[in-house]
């Protein structure tokens, strides 16, 4: 009970630093104020239209990816496994980027080339993965998912290599990550998009536990083992799908937070799976914070923080693991 308040506070509290920093500094009693319609029209403006669209987003998102990262891991016994090793990033980034460059009119044109690409990506990877077009095997899906990431980032070097400065910068910069593009019908398409799939993934908390053993194990104590590797895979690409289309590419929280997650809750996924959401989108919020302040007025890429954060955590955390 105490670690989940613990988290659940720290939930709350970077929530209002995301609300509180960026260029124009506000203070706590400020944010409060706004949340609760009064101090100045700018200011709650800034608090209610900007930043707490951004916030609420970077935390879902990265809330997300965290509990795909999971699945992921008991889905192909693999502690290496996060959203993006599967051909997801290459087919979204190539969608994106594609979008990019080519000018494709729209506000939403980048957002729909990436999901579109990414799904693409999941169809093709799902395909190579059938063995005897019936069996998922977990070994050829995650190579499949190498190959078809491989091919469409070849695919985007190839387009960025041939285009106009201005259309690549603006590609690397959204394939690094981010939430510029946040708005309150970002937040709400995306949360619309992903309550089913993380609903599924849920739903799966005591099969997950039974699959972590092996699939023979798992089909011994019950699992309908083929049918949930299905079920995983689909839930756990097509959350990822809808986290990259309005985020861009994010690394490594998917990788790092549940095994963060499994030090401090076990490895029982009905706690590691809401555990790992909220961690996730506390490093996401914080990566999202400091993104915004660390070369204030300009902004890095949340990839960027995302990928310095999480190289050392994950060091500190294969090491503690060898011991």
């Amino acid at each position: 009970m105490i670690r989940w308040i613990g988290l659940s506070a720290a939930a709350a509290a970077v929530l209002l630093l995301g609300l509180a920093v960026g260029p124009a500094d506000l203070s706590l009693i400020a944010v409060w104020q706004a949340l609760l319609g009064r101090g100045e029209h700018s200011t709650i403006a800034i608090v209610r239209d900007l930043r707490m669209p951004r916030a609420l987003l970077a935390f879902f998102v990265g809330g997300s990816l965290a509990v795909t990262g999971a699945a992921l891991q008991a889905l192909v016994r693999n502690p290496l496994a996060d959203p993006y090793l599967l051909g997801l990033s290459g087919g979204a980034g190539l969608g994106a980027v594609a979008a990019i460059v080519f000018k494709v009119g729209g506000v939403w044109a980048v957002p729909i080339a990436a999901l579109v690409g990414a799904l693409l990506a999941i169809a093709l990877v799902y395909r190579l993965a059938l063995v005897s077009g019936a069996v998922l095997d977990a070994r050829v899906l995650l190579l499949s998912g190498v190959v078809v990431g491989a091919f469409a980032a070849s695919l985007m070097g190839a387009i960025i290599a041939i285009s106009p400065a201005p259309e690549v910068r603006n590609a690397l910069l959204w394939l690094l990550g981010g939430f510029d593009a946040a708005s309150w019908t970002a937040l709400g398409v995306f949360a619309a998009y992903a309550v089913l799939p993380l609903a599924v993934i849920y739903r799966q908390n005591r099969p997950l536990d039974l699959l972590s053993l092996g699939e023979e194990p798992a089909a011994f104590l019950g699992a309908d083992v083929e049918r949930l590797k299905r079920v995983l895979y689909v839930a756990a690409s097509l959350l990822t799908a809808a986290a990259v289309s309005v985020s861009g590419i994010i690394g490594f929280v998917g990788l790092v937070v549940p095994h963060a997650i499994r030090l401090l809750w076990g490895h029982l996924h009905r706690s590691l799976l809401p555990a790992a959401f909220l961690l996730g989108g506390v490093l996401l919020v914080v990566a999202d914070a400091i993104a915004r302040t660390a070369f204030a007025p300009l902004s890095l890429p949340v990839g960027v923080v995302t990928a310095i954060i999480g190289v050392p955590v994950f060091v500190l955390l294969v090491r503690r693991w060898a011991k």
